[in-house]
């Protein structure tokens, strides 16, 4: 069997997934912002052992690589290595806009696009494009939001924008071809769903060297000179 323990920490939810051969055993989130840090490895050990699974039967470790919070992604991608280094166990990461696309498509049916968005501060936002069977038509980019965003697109498509990056969007992207879904969140579930088949082709990456995904330059902040 094949267990693969997922974190998700991009933003301000951290949440933590169990999955068997695909199959969720457990799930927990905490929606308590700046709780990373000090809660991760309790809700794992907590997860694992309310699921009957030691540490020492995981195959692998899962993370969402970004984009997302600098000092999030930090926090869960530090916490995967370290997992990872002293079980012995691959390193599997996973795009955090696409596991987000698998919160909705599911449910989806008609032929529309599909942007989940995280927010980035101000009216930036990360997001994609892709379409109803999960094709990524515009990859993981960084967009200043105005009245004219995805002009082109929906002139002879419906989007639908989703995440918290979508709530700013609202009130400036008006029109019957831009639609919103409220209370999307990226969670580890979706993140060891797609974790699954990169078990599976063996794409794992070097726990020493993996950064996150920031997308953007870090930039640390500097004290000014008086």
């Amino acid at each position: 069997m094949t267990y693969i323990l997922s974190i998700e920490t991009a933003t301000n939810v951290c949440s933590v997934a169990l999955h068997c051969d695909g199959a969720v055993l457990g799930h927990q989130e905490l929606f308590v912002e700046k709780s990373h840090s000090g809660l991760l490895t309790v809700i794992i050990n907590d997860l694992t052992c309310h699921c009957g699974i030691s540490l020492n039967e995981l195959s692998a470790i899962a993370v969402s690589e970004g984009p997302g919070s600098y000092t999030g992604l930090r926090i869960g991608i530090s916490t995967a290595k370290g997992l990872c280094y002293s079980l012995g166990i691959p390193l599997i990461s996973v795009n955090t806009l696409e596991a987000m696309l698998w919160s909705v498509l599911p449910f989806m049916r008609e032929d529309h696009l599909f942007c989940p968005m995280i927010d980035a501060r101000r009216m930036e936002v990360y997001c994609l494009i892709a379409d109803r069977d999960g094709v990524v038509i515009k990859p993981t980019h960084p967009k200043v939001i105005s009245e004219s965003s995805f002009i082109e697109v929906i002139k002879d498509k419906r989007i639908i924008l989703f995440g918290d990056g979508a709530l700013k969007c609202k009130e400036v992207l008006r029109g019957p071809n831009i639609l919103f879904i409220d209370n999307i969140l990226p969670n580890a579930k979706n993140i060891g769903q797609l974790a699954l088949a990169k078990y599976a082709n063996m794409e794992f990456e070097d726990v020493a060297y993996f950064e996150p995904f920031y997308l953007k330059d870090f930039k640390p902040m500097h004290s000014k000179s008086i």
